[in-house]
């Protein structure tokens, strides 16, 4: 099953005139999913979508295991996050990818929680469910979500700014992404031995398997990028 684009647009419509009416006022969490969805009458995938592209506008932010967060309209508007990010080339996205989503997940094997853990593992599940469910749309909204998942879990407060780009830019790659759906089971392949690695407590090779899957990610897109002689190649 394909979301349509049409009834994410009336959705995304929709939760915006919800948002300017004060139905849900900053600061406030969103009702969950289920919920919110039979509120709207439309399918879990189709509410994913128009909250993904809610959240690039900078109406609102997805916190993982808490729910969706509503932001100030005005402040987002006023805030560059996304300055640079619709001009840039998938090549682009894939050297901040690169640069940070490495480091990124050997902090987090650090520190980790199990709970924590299990989140990354449902989201997982969630990749798994839509590929033997041949669904691509659910497939990349929960690619982008497990990325997503491991930004969140970087306790350091600089990271933020910078984290919310690289989510920014993870979602401008999306309509590449749903274009080759015959790629899911090696994203999910290729996660897992990230999570396992995490798991381990093992940053290094948390690491090594990030920088594996990114630039797997660019030869699945006919990109190779070009990287630092101190960064082996997997």
């Amino acid at each position: 099953m394909i979301t349509s684009s049409t009834v994410v647009n009336s959705v995304v419509e929709k939760l915006r005139q919800a948002l300017a009416r004060g139905q849900w006022r900053t600061g406030e969490m969103l009702p969950g999913q289920r919920e919110l969805a039979e509120q709207l009458g439309i399918s879990r995938p189709s509410l994913r979508e128009a909250v993904t592209v809610l959240e690039t506008l900078g109406l609102v932010r997805s916190m993982p295991g808490k729910g969706v967060l509503v932001l100030d309209a005005d402040l987002a508007e006023s805030t560059p996050l996304q300055t640079g990010v619709a001009d840039a080339s998938l090549e682009d996205v894939l050297q901040l990818r690169y640069t940070l989503e490495p480091f990124i997940v050997g902090l987090v094997a650090q520190s980790i929680s199990s709970k924590e853990i299990g989140q990354l593992r449902l989201t997982l599940m969630d990749m798994r469910e839509a590929l033997e469910a041949q669904d691509s749309e659910a497939g990349v909204n929960a690619y982008i979500a497990f990325h997503e998942e491991l930004f969140t879990l970087t306790a350091n407060p600089i990271f933020q700014s910078v984290v919310q780009q690289t989510s920014n830019a993870l979602k401008q790659s999306a309509a590449v992404l749903r274009n080759s759906p015959e790629h899911l089971a090696a994203r999910l392949e290729e996660n897992e031995a990230v999570v396992r690695a995490i798991r381990n407590k093992n940053s290094a090779q948390a690491s090594a398997q990030m920088r594996h899957h990114i630039l797997q990610e660019g030869r699945r897109m006919g990109i190779e990028l070009n990287i630092p002689d101190d960064h082996p190649v997997a």
